[in-house]
This record gives C-alpha cells, sequence and structure tokens, in this order.
C-alpha cells in the first residue's frame, strides 16, 4: 500500500501531511497557496507514492455541514477528476486549528513563531491524518 496524504483545505493556504513508506508515522509535508496546490499534489503523490487522499471535513459544532464545507465539497470534485485512481476520504477537522495552536505552545514556540499561520495549517493537516489513522486501526 502507498502512503497517506492529509489535506487541511484552505483559501489562501493549505495544510498538506503525509505518512511514512509504512503508514506508521504522520508527519507535516507543506502549505501551499491553495492556488497551485493541485499542481503541487500531482507532482507529490507520484513523487510520494500516494494511494489515499483524507481531506479535512469543515464541520460546524451541531456536525452540520459549515459555511466552508461548500468548497470544499466542489474541490474534492476535483481532486476526483484529476486523480480517479485514488481513494479520497474525508475526514472531520473540527478544532485542529485550536488543537494545533496548543502543540505549538506546548512544543514551546514563542509567540512570534506561533503566529505564523502556514505552520498552523501544516500541523492541522497533520493532526486530520493521525485522527484518520487512528480511527482506521493503522
Amino acid at each position: 500500500m502507498g502512503r497517506i496524504l492529509a489535506i487541511d483545505y484552505g483559501k489562501k493556504r493549505t495544510g498538506i501531511a503525509i505518512t511514512d513508506e509504512n503508514n506508521i508515522i504522520a508527519s507535516g509535508l507543506a502549505t501551499v497557496d491553495t492556488s497551485r496546490l493541485t499542481s503541487f499534489l500531482k507532482q507529490v503523490i507520484v513523487e510520494k507514492n500516494v494511494d489515499v487522499i483524507v481531506l479535512g471535513d469543515p464541520k460546524s459544532l451541531d456536525n452540520q455541514s459549515s459555511e466552508w464545507s461548500e468548497n470544499t465539497h466542489k474541490f474534492e470534485n476535483v481532486l476526483r477528476s484529476h486523480f480517479p485512481k485514488l481513494t479520497i476520504e474525508r475526514m472531520d477537522e473540527r478544532f485542529t486549528s485550536k488543537m494545533a495552536f496548543q502543540t505549538m505552545i506546548d512544543s514551546g514556540l514563542k509567540k512570534k513563531d506561533r503566529r505564523n499561520k502556514a505552520l498552523v495549517d501544516e500541523i492541522s493537516a497533520t493532526i486530520i491524518l493521525q485522527s484518520y489513522m487512528s480511527a482506521k486501526g493503522i
């Protein structure tokens, strides 16, 4: 089985995380300008032998679709058209940004460094991937 790649899709920036070759460890890969995300993914999916894409699913607190959900669904359709052979799954991404920020605090990052929104997006993607792996028993 190939690697699993997670996406924290955003309006301006998108966080990307990926597993190691054995699908044991989830690690942040990059934060990409959303306008160039598809071309970035085309390259990474081939280079890293990706079989599964996990797309963060933005939900509201009451488990309903959020206002950003429609954009994520449109992007999911783009993914399916560009990568028809890959498995694409959705994973609840509620609270991942808050968890990412807390992770930054817990790791001892200075306040100035915690303002790096790109890092928050990458950590959020990693949390989405870890949640997916836990849910699947990987």
